[in-house]
């Protein structure tokens, strides 16, 4: 009986998809258009924070030593300036390494600088790459406290950017995904709801002779799960046709940023695209069912 009933369900959820194609094509186009916007604009997200990832290593703490302490004493802080939480690397820069840094900052003057390399002015100092840079100053503070160290230097202000750049990507994503979802359950709604209004007298005679509602609005969300599943395979294609047009013939040529390959990613954003079908599908359905049937 259960085979059957699941043979009829799966009949009947097809029947009507084919028994409404107009309505069907246009929910599928619309659902299909929702996914492409928001799984392009997540893919532009994970590419801008891969990004602003790398940029976050650039985002550096220099630590100058008391010039007091000797080679070995200066080195020797190293240990101390790893226990600080949120450092992710330490690199013990010598003050000759910072003259000739220096020097090549310089350019063409640089020869201002020579003579210097037995009397070097410099201090040795260490170069810190933190974890997270929204606690930049935090991080700062905990570093200027360890003893021989005699100031720091940073770019707090690119940090802060940085922090607010991340910020904005993920809350237009979140906005971006939360809306989109919504007009395609809307549009799920009312295929369910164009279908069910056809066959309202069917369905009154079903529930007259006894019909469960679970009978009943089985076909209709098996309807909507065909909707949600065709849509988001419609969305991959052509989601990953768009990705490599932009990613080779856009922004390859430029140069403005590398962007990863689709393939890396294809497994996983097909599989939540159908998941995101799947809900889109049942969910649009069995909201417009429960208001219908009104249980």
């Amino acid at each position: 009986m259960k085979r059957f009933n699941l043979r009829y369900y799966l009949k009947e959820g097809i029947s009507n998809f084919f028994s409404h194609r107009l309505m069907s094509v246009a929910a599928i186009t619309v659902i299909a258009a929702c996914l492409l916007i928001t799984s392009s604009f997540s893919l532009v997200a994970y590419n801008l924070g891969i990004q602003v990832a790398d940029l976050e290593t650039q985002s550096e703490i220099m630590l100058w030593v008391d010039e007091t302490y000797t080679r070995p004493q200066a080195q020797a802080l190293e240990e101390e300036i790893k226990q600080v939480d949120n450092v992710e690397t330490v690199e013990f820069i010598p003050k000759e390494e910072s003259l000739e840094d220096y020097k090549e900052q310089m350019g063409d003057d640089a020869y201002i600088l020579e003579g210097l390399e037995n009397d070097n002015p410099l201090r040795d100092g260490y170069r810190i790459v933190m974890k997270d840079v929204s606690l930049h100053q935090e991080t700062v503070d905990a570093l200027e406290k360890i003893d021989g160290i005699a100031s720091t230097t940073s770019k707090k202000e690119f940090s802060d950017k940085l922090v607010k750049m991340r910020s904005v990507v993920n809350a237009i994503s979140y906005t971006l995904i939360a809306m989109l979802g919504a007009v395609s359950i809307f549009i799920i709604s009312n295929t369910v709801k164009l279908a069910m209004f056809a066959r309202r007298e069917e369905i009154a005679i079903m529930r007259m002779v006894g019909a469960t509602n679970h009978f009943i609005r089985s076909p209709f969300i098996v309807e909507g799960l065909v909707l949600g599943e065709i849509a988001a395979l419609v969305a991959f294609g052509l989601e990953w046709l768009i990705y490599d047009y932009i990613a080779e013939g856009v922004v390859g040529s430029t140069g403005l940023m590398e962007m990863v390959a689709f393939p890396q990613f294809a497994l996983p954003l097909l599989l939540l695209m159908l998941a995101a079908g799947l809900v889109l599908g049942s969910g649009g359905s069995v909201l417009t069912i429960r208001k219908f049937l009104k249980v």
